[in-house]
């Protein structure tokens, strides 16, 4: 079991930066494949980006390319996720997601993620 708290959200204005903090308590992060995803008023949740268990491999979904960067600390089982340039299209709810067996890679599917946090609000006031 894994317990994940998100931290760093609120209101910036487009083109500022924010950094998201995934705390995670528990087992060792090290074991876990983490994600960021989003969810926006009236739209699916997607997948933003993700990192697999060693750190090798990250996801960037095509939209925040170039602007996102995930990170991850596993002695501070802590996940990072700097946001640069924001857009008014990035505001949502942003999740913070642990997945325990994927392997190699990452998921782009939510209900492959076994843990989620509560969620942060992000705000880009353009």
């Amino acid at each position: 079991q894994v317990q994940l708290v998100e931290s760093g959200g609120g209101l910036v204005q487009a083109g500022g930066s924010l950094r998201l903090s995934c705390a995670a308590s528990g087992r060792t992060l090290s074991l876990y494949t983490m994600g960021w995803f989003r969810q926006a008023p009236g739209k699916e949740r997607e997948l933003v980006t993700g990192i697999s268990w060693s750190g090798s491999i990250t996801y960037y979904a095509d939209s925040v390319k170039g602007r996102f960067t995930i990170s991850r600390d596993n002695a501070k089982k802590t996940v990072y996720l700097q946001m640069n340039s924001l857009k008014s299209e990035d505001t949502a709810v942003y999740y913070c997601a642990a997945d325990c067996c994927y392997g190699s890679g990452v998921p782009q599917i939510s209900s492959e993620y076994e843990y989620w946090g509560q969620g942060i609000q992000v705000t880009v006031s353009s």
